[in-house]
């Protein structure tokens, strides 16, 4: 007796990322993405060369600052406004020299609690104060998302001093709603000098059509979120990276008249070859070839003749 296929549920197997299952009577099949596929998403002045300065500059294109907060009173020397910018990168012979620098500017960002930037759809800069929607950029199902930024503390920043890099959307309200970051933390042990970027990442895995920032706009946050007891010093941030990346999956288990075939999806013109093996704990070098398959237009159907009605894993693996 062969039972109608049941789609849609996700079994957490230890070491094999992104299975979807199906379930045809004893048989399941199973989608493993033994490889990912990264795809760059632009985003404006993502290495803050803009406005081009000789100096400092306040004004960034782009990236809209937090608003003030209550308690921060202005003077003419002190503006909320002073806390974010732009500066040029010294000569390579001088000591204060950023030695790994993308382009020849970088962001400068106040150790300062609620001092921020970030961007999206809806934001704005200090030349436009509508949005121009410029970074049109969205969560799409069954995507991962990284993102990437250089960052040393300087200033000196207090032990402890923290700065949040995250990904987030804007709910129905306009809130920021944060999909996942990363809390960074100064030490002297992790950032021994302040001459040479870190790269720190934020990741956020593949987006489930539930998830509520499924379909929203991206939006690329930096805030520093030191407590007043340990404000002081800043820190520079550049060369912002935002990659998609989309697992190969397996859909749409069919078993007709003892062949049984799903549909491999990724993205389109990838290579593939498909595997199987009665025991998904295996280590991928276990499983049986049962062939390869080239995705010419994102998606492409296999048939496994010899399936039957036994128990049996399938996966997908990127092949060069």
């Amino acid at each position: 007796m062969v039972c109608p296929p049941v789609f849609g549920r996700t079994f957490p197997f230890p070491g094999k990322p992104n299975w979807l299952a199906a379930a045809i009577g004893l048989l399941v099949v199973s989608g493993w993405a033994g490889s990912l596929r990264a795809g760059t998403i632009p985003v404006p002045n993502a290495s803050f060369e803009s406005p081009v300065t000789e100096f400092v500059d306040t004004r960034i294109d782009s990236w809209q600052e937090t608003p003030r907060p209550f308690w921060f009173e202005e003077t003419p020397q002190n503006q909320w406004d002073f806390t974010t910018g732009v500066f040029k990168n010294t000569d390579p012979d001088k000591l204060d020299h950023i030695d790994n620098l993308d382009g020849s500017q970088a962001m400068y960002l106040f150790a300062v609690p609620d001092v921020g930037l970030f961007q999206d759809y809806d934001s704005t800069d200090w030349a436009h104060p509508t949005p121009p929607h410029v970074f049109d950029a969205r969560f799409e199902v069954d995507t991962a998302y990284r993102l990437t930024v250089g960052v040393v503390g300087t200033g000196p920043l207090a032990q402890g001093a923290s700065l949040l890099v995250g990904l987030y959307y804007r709910d129905s309200a306009s809130n920021r709603v944060t999909v996942a970051a990363t809390h960074i933390v100064y030490t002297n042990t992790v950032f021994s000098n302040a001459t040479h970027l870190l790269d720190f990442q934020v990741n956020v895995p593949p987006v489930k059509a539930a998830d509520p920032w499924a379909g929203q706009h991206i939006g690329v946050q930096m805030l520093s979120t030191v407590g007043f007891d340990l404000q002081g010093g800043y820190w520079d941030l550049d060369n912002v990276r935002l990659t998609a990346i989309r697992p190969p999956v397996l859909r749409n288990a069919a078993l007709t008249s003892g062949q049984f075939s799903f549909t491999l999806e990724s993205d389109p013109g990838l290579r593939f070859e498909i595997l199987a093996s009665t025991d998904p704990g295996l280590p991928s070098a276990d499983w049986t070839r049962l062939g390869a398959v080239t995705n010419v237009t994102g998606s492409v159907l296999f048939t496994d003749p010899t399936a039957a009605s036994s128990r049996r894993f399938y996966g997908a693996r990127e092949w060069p």
